[in-house]
């Protein structure tokens, strides 16, 4: 793998390739976008779309056919419609079916439900043809808790996603429907669950057991997904938890990957009473010869290591001897999150080690697949950090060689991390190479970064090869403060990054510069005091080239800013400084 080279979903051009990752994620999902408009156009006027020449033809890399072949009132036509994901078209041709009294057979009644119950009694479009992903998370709930907090609770609602409406078109068709059987409750169970009405959708289940029917495995899965908005305290949570897998036991409905997903989602919101439980659930799934996916330890890690608790350091050891013998395919759309998570596990113990093996088990097979470009630089960002914190310096700088771009792009906290790296190893002489990276990665406007690198090259003296080079970096970074732009404001001065460049400038021999630098008028217009350590080491860059006339400058500013080092300056000056009568 070129390690200069850009992801593969970029243009291989320097103009085009993104500098950050703010770019990256914004190129990248205006490619999303642009595909997502040409779905909309085809969609929208098929009609300037029906020339198909390629030869050979391959129909199934040809565009659907979605515009409606049969015409007129008819049960067929109304399922074409249904296959075509035509919402309100199919929903307007079931009422005009029910009102001309024509009877509409129960298989396509629920094939109807099941295309409400998706979308939500909303239009399909190219945005939400993906499931949402639903946040069931509560942060920064202690675990001795035994009560969930009333501002996270609300009985029955999901926090994204589009919203359950009183008295849809899936609850109208439902309730004129004239039979109904097990699929119409299960397809109403799962819609309501999965667009935010978990207390309808508890009644539902209720009204499924009066009427004698029997519930399906997604149905389950789905109302246990739904417990922690249906009850506000840990152990009644996973009381009703129970309830439904003891429902699945008298109704001899086989548990599967799912059921057991969902149930550790839940038991991630019942604090200490899930972290006592989900040991035996995977114990469980063990039992029943299911092989847990990546989702599964995902929810574990979760659970035992929620706030930053490192008490159970056993748990991520266990999962990545599991994790590092398989290649996994996606089972679960909580999948994706695993391997960002371990990662900031593997972060939070601040175990280089582990960070390694799990790098391992990514890089296996077709694991790293499961990381999009979004996860991707979550998980080498934390990476790299926890790189610079507890690596060599060598090992740390022969990642930072390789990684970007093609693996990621360095945030500021990375590059942060890295020059604490290379002040921890007195390894400082890197810091104009660190510079260049930043300007390419377009951070040269971040002022906590400028603050430190200036505090970094100024802080001791160093060989004249790299005090000239340190100098350089000066040179850019004031620029960068003076250089103002119809698009950008300029960045204001502190007193610490004058004096810095001042400093920096002073030892490289360039006191013109410095002096440029260090002007009076200057401190006074940003309503700054200079060091004690910017005025000492500029008289001494004067005493050096003997330029007492830069000296007195020096004073007279000491003195129209009140220092107290005025009066020191003044009669180093004296002693120091042949002065002519004038000078005196």
């Amino acid at each position: 793998q070129d390690p200069t080279a850009a992801h593969y979903m970029f243009p291989d051009d320097p103009y085009l390739m993104p500098r950050n990752a703010a770019s990256a994620r914004l190129y990248s999902l205006s490619k999303e976008s642009g595909r997502n408009a040409a779905r909309y156009i085809i969609k929208k006027f098929p009609q300037y779309f029906d020339k198909m020449t390629s030869e050979p033809n391959i129909p199934c890399l040809m565009p659907e056919f979605l515009t409606p072949q049969i015409e007129g009132v008819s049960e067929e036509a109304l399922k074409e419609r249904i296959h075509l994901r035509r919402v309100k078209d199919s929903v307007d041709l079931f009422d005009q079916l029910v009102q001309a009294g024509t009877p509409v057979s129960l298989e396509t009644t629920n094939s109807l439900l099941d295309l409400l119950c998706f979308y939500g009694d909303g239009e399909s479009t190219p945005e939400n043809e993906e499931e949402k992903k639903e946040d069931l998370e509560e942060p920064g709930v202690n675990a001795s808790e035994q009560k969930a907090p009333k501002r996270q609770f609300q009985r029955g609602s999901q926090s994204s996603g589009s919203r359950w409406r009183e008295n849809n078109n899936a609850e109208r068709i439902f309730k004129i429907m004239p039979e109904r059987n097990a699929h119409s409750y299960c397809t109403m169970i799962r819609g309501m669950v999965k667009h935010g009405a978990s207390a309808k959708a508890y009644d539902m289940y209720i009204d499924l057991l009066n009427e004698r029917h029997k519930a399906d495995v997604q149905t389950f899965n789905a109302l246990i997904t739904a417990v922690p908005y249906l009850k506000e305290r840990f152990l009644e949570r996973w009381e009703l938890a129970k309830v439904f897998l003891n429902h699945m036991a008298q109704q001899e409905v086989q548990p599967n990957l799912l059921t057991f997903n969902a149930l550790l989602k839940t038991l991630r919101r019942c604090g200490g009473v899930g972290r006592s439980m989900s040991l035996l659930v995977i114990k469980e799934m063990e039992a029943l010869g299911i092989e847990p996916s990546l989702a599964t330890y995902d929810h574990l890690l979760f659970i035992f290591y929620r706030g930053g608790d490192l008490s159970s350091s056993g748990i991520i050891s266990e999962v990545l001897d599991n994790v590092q013998k398989r290649s996994f395919t996606a089972q679960d759309p909580d999948d994706a999150n695993f391997f960002a998570t371990a990662m900031q596990v593997c972060c939070d113990l601040k175990d280089i080690k582990l960070a390694y093996r799990l790098n391992k088990a990514m890089e296996k097979g077709d694991n790293w697949k499961f990381l999009d470009m979004d996860r991707l630089n979550a998980y080498w960002s934390k990476f790299f950090s926890l790189l610079c914190m507890m690596e060599q310096i060598d090992v740390v700088l022969k990642w930072y060689k390789e990684m970007p771009p093609s693996l990621f792009y360095p945030t500021p906290k990375n590059i942060l991390d890295l020059l604490q790296a290379l002040d921890a190893a007195n390894h400082l002489e890197a810091i104009p190479s660190v510079w260049e990276d930043v300007k390419r990665l377009g951070f040269n406007r971040r002022q906590d970064l400028l603050e430190e690198l200036l505090s970094l090259m100024s802080r001791e003296q160093h060989p004249e090869e790299i005090q000239v080079a340190f100098a350089k970096c000066a040179e850019d970074i004031k620029a960068v403060h003076e250089q103002s732009g119809r698009e950008q404001v300029s960045l204001e001065w502190t007193g610490s990054a004058l004096g810095c460049i001042a400093l920096l400038f002073s030892r490289a021999g360039r006191t013109q510069d410095a002096w440029y630098v260090n002007t009076m008028e200057r401190f006074q217009q940003i309503n700054r005091i200079p060091t004690d350590q910017v005025m000492e080491e500029f008289f001494n860059c004067a005493k050096q080239t003997n330029c007492p006339d830069e000296a007195i400058k020096l004073v007279k500013l000491a003195a129209s800013l009140g220092l107290p080092s005025s009066q020191r300056l003044k009669s180093r000056t004296e002693k120091e400084f042949e002065l002519s009568e004038k000078q005196k």
